[in-house]
């Protein structure tokens, strides 16, 4: 609490450290005593001046480098407390038309304490005698503007418990009456700032005395109850009974009434209501804007294509490549130059690479003064597409100018993607909040074509884009289905082909393929075994990753990231590591990006290694920094952002998709029967290019592959495309 920090005056004379981002200053400060003693003190900051007189509040801590300093926790300017000062302070330019008489007789009338009452109760000043409107308003607004609220901003989250990164979004929404509007209505701070869910603002609220009942608190709740409900189930909405259910199990014994509390969220936008099902605003706002943009779609035609030109470039680049396309690749690439949007799909091996390669090619000779532009959803699909193509591709992100902090594109309807060719890979990956963001920025283009599997499992985030807009029947679907044999991985797509078909022959363990039997006990040291037979044969540890279905359990992912880190980066005098929460970090590790962070062009389902740890007592800032290279991209993380990563000797089957790994290690198990079922397994064998290799208990693995989908997503996108629903806001 305030009562038990220091309180020093004194003047900032030098400032050795200042981060711009959050704020985080050291700097010199003359204590204004006797000895005028001078300290350094760290801490978080939103303007700092030199030779200006503070009142700073925070505890001495004994640096193990540095030595003593002071943890700044709170500061304030204090305001002249001396008769002469406070005179000479309200007659300056600040107070217009508050001349030195009239101050005087301020003074006079409030005593040496005049300015903190003005400050606390502004309305004292219509207790003296004579004083104008006028005056009186000049001294009101003057005392605001020099106190820009962010000192007892700062003291106020710090009491509360609130992270300071929040400071910034903060500032950012409400400027100088940031602690007025918080403390007038904590709720609001979830629809105006990015970041802050139900969970803090009630924690603020509740400690400020707000209610169970309050009205604003129920809204708040609800509004935040379909939103994680939607992310936890993948639907796109939810039915009226089923939320109504929840929400009277979650808000028991508090008076509410439930469908008066729902209409007001109706009525604000923030909920939408259609027939008996309930939308957040996210996925009713991007359901029905994709469909009316589909609907509408080209807003700029291509010209038409020749087609005899057309078969002829055809014909030459069969015979330049050494290729002939088979009936099904032929028939995607004549579609494709014949429709304004195309969906390419198909499993492993079936040549949607090749089919791709040839279609911007093809594309390049008959348009050559039109653009292309590639996207995908992660880092290393996008690595993968511009590989195969030849043309620059970025992630989706990326491409929209996507902004963490804030949580908005730079791309949109007003500064839309410039192209006339839009092509996505690994489209089973985008959401519907993500494509409804491109397609707002993607008035300009005129042809979109669309690459995805599938059989693979739907996007995290809701919706179910891909089925939504194959099912539609008004997007031609070009299915390539016929499988090649290639030199690496034949033994792979053979095994994913049978998965996808729910059936797979014992045979299909062969050559590439393995599936090695065990108790689920067993699972860990036979995962350890494997891993350093392929070390031991010339592999490196990134060559290798290990999928799991779950996080908990014997063979799930936080076990398993453990036992191989200990196994094959174990603690040495050699590797500096630190501790987060319940994971240790060690130089050599290998890290799992979490989130996407597009000012360092990393993104969710990265993979780097952990190549320095520099301690806090040697760090710049006082901070300790971990540096992860991701394939030659080095990304500093402090101690706030260790939340973005993880370890990733083992990953889920969902932070897989959109890469590829040369061996595959995926353990089944009883424990993660829940989990299993045809299409994670699918994705899961999909993400080997060269070697697969299974184990665990046979009959979970043969129980998953034969379980189709136990959860069918509920979304409105097909019927909005189709004209059942409307699809326009």
């Amino acid at each position: 609490m305030e009562d038990e920090l220091i309180r020093l005056n004194g003047k900032f004379t030098y400032i050795l450290y200042r981060n711009e981002e959050n704020y985080y200053t050291v700097a010199k400060f003359r204590i204004n005593d006797q000895n005028e003693k001078t300290i350094t003190v760290t801490g978080t900051m939103t303007s700092v001046q030199t030779d200006i007189l503070y009142n700073v509040f925070g505890k001495y801590v004994e640096h193990p480098r540095y030595g003593m300093q002071f943890a700044l926790q709170s500061y304030e300017k204090p305001l002249p407390s001396e008769r002469e000062g406070i005179i000479r302070y309200l007659s300056g330019i600040q107070f217009p038309g508050v001349g030195k008489k009239t101050a005087e007789k301020i003074v006079e009338a409030l005593g040496e304490d005049t300015l903190t009452m003005i400050r606390q109760d502004p309305l004292c000043l219509r207790t003296i005698p004579d004083l104008s409107e006028k005056v009186i308003e000049s001294i009101t607004e003057g005392i605001r503007v020099e106190e820009d609220g962010m000192e007892e901003l700062i003291r106020f989250l710090n009491i509360h418990g609130i992270g300071m990164r929040n400071l910034v979004r903060l500032n950012k929404a409400y400027g100088k009456k940031a602690l007025e509007k918080i403390s007038e209505n904590p709720y609001r701070v979830i629809e105006d700032c990015d970041g802050f869910g139900f969970a803090t603002a009630d924690k603020i609220a509740m400690s400020l005395g707000f209610s169970e009942a309050d009205e604003r608190r129920l809204h708040a709740f609800l509004v935040s109850l379909v939103s994680d409900m939607t992310m936890s189930s993948g639907d796109s909405y939810l039915l009226h009974d089923e939320l109504k259910a929840e929400y009277e199990k979650q808000t028991k014994g508090i008076d509410s009434d439930f469908d008066a509390i729902l209409e007001m969220a109706v009525g604000r936008g923030l909920l939408y209501s259609e027939e008996d099902r309930i939308y957040p605003k996210a996925q009713y706002e991007a359901e029905t804007y994709i469909a009316s943009y589909l609907q509408n779609f080209p807003y700029q035609k291509m010209p038409e294509c020749e087609e005899s030109v057309l078969e002829s470039y055809l014909k030459a680049l069969q015979k330049d490549v050494g290729i002939e396309y088979d009936e099904s690749q032929a028939h995607a690439i004549r579609s494709f130059f014949q429709n304004d949007i195309q969906i390419i799909t198909g499993g492993p091996g079936t040549g949607k690479t090749t089919v791709v390669r040839a279609l911007v090619r093809l594309f390049h000779l008959m348009y050559p003064e039109y653009t292309i532009v590639c996207a995908a959803p992660t880092g290393r699909a996008a690595k993968r597409l511009a590989e195969l193509t030849d043309t620059n591709a970025a992630t989706i992100h990326s491409l929209l100018q996507w902004d963490l902090e804030s949580n908005t594109f730079g791309k949109n309807e007003e500064e839309p993607i410039v192209c006339d060719l839009l092509i996505v890979d690994e489209f089973s990956m985008v959401d519907n909040w993500l494509l409804y963001n491109l397609l707002k920025a993607g008035h300009n283009i005129r042809r979109i074509c669309l690459i995805g599997d599938e059989d693979q499992l739907p996007s995290v985030g809701p919706g179910s884009v891909l089925r939504d807009l194959t099912d539609s029947n008004t997007i031609p679907v070009c299915r390539l289905q016929y499988i090649y044999r290639q030199k690496n991985g034949s033994d792979v797509i053979a095994l994913a082909h049978a998965v996808r078909e729910g059936h797979v022959d014992p045979s299909l363990y062969s050559g590439e393929v393995r599936f090695i039997e065990c108790s689920r006990n067993a699972i860990r040291n036979g995962i350890l075994d494997i891993v350093r037979l392929y070390l031991e044969n010339g592999y490196k540890i990134d060559d290798i990753q290990v999928l799991s279905p779950m996080y908990n359990g014997n063979a799930g992912i936080n076990v398993l990231n453990n036992a191989l880190q200990e196994c094959f980066n174990p603690p040495s005098e050699d590797k500096a590591e630190y501790r987060h929460g319940y994971m240790v970090f060690r130089e050599g590790d290998k890290i799992l990006q979490l989130k996407n962070q597009p000012d360092d062009d990393v993104y969710n389902g990265d993979i780097g290694i952990l190549e320095e740890i520099v301690d806090a007592k040697h760090s710049e800032d006082r901070t300790t920094t971990l540096y992860v290279n991701f394939q030659d991209n080095i990304v500093e993380y402090k101690q706030e952002g260790l939340d973005r990563i993880t370890l990733a000797y083992a990953i889920s089957v969902h932070k897989s998709q959109g890469s590829e790994y040369p061996v595959v290690i995926m353990p089944f198990s009883w424990q993660h029967a829940y989990m299993l079922q045809k299409k994670l397994i699918y994705t899961a064998v999909t993400r080997a290019r060269r070697a697969l290799i299974l184990l665990g208990e046979r009959s979970a693995f043969e129980k998953g592959i034969a379980t189709a989908e136990r959860y069918v997503r509920k979304t409105t996108l097909c019927s909005r495309i189709s004209g059942s629903i409307p699809g326009e806001l």
